[in-house]
């Protein structure tokens, strides 16, 4: 279970060290070790809907229960974060 309050956290930390990449996620590993978080840029993401948005990027959650990740808009299933990045165009 991944709470709002956890959620919004986690994004005001991610707006704290941008720009996304790995030392930053890395981070968030180190902060929250029972998560598990990658990033990918937001266009890479073809299905499912933000949890969060921000200016710079959309946070999904992952549910990681069955053996093959998935996205879910539930938070009391989500084992982890995608924090997927937007690139202006």
């Amino acid at each position: 279970m991944i709470s709002n309050a956890t959620t919004e956290e986690i994004a005001h930390l991610v707006e704290q060290q941008l720009p996304l990449d790995e030392v930053v996620i890395s981070k968030l590993r180190n902060a929250y070790p029972t998560m598990h978080f990658t990033y990918c840029l937001d266009d890479d993401i073809t299905s499912g809907k933000p949890v969060l948005e921000r200016e710079a990027f959309n946070v999904y959650l992952i549910d990681g229960r069955e053996h093959c990740l998935c996205l879910t808009n539930d938070h009391d299933i989500a084992t982890g974060m995608v924090i997927a990045e937007k690139i202006e165009e």
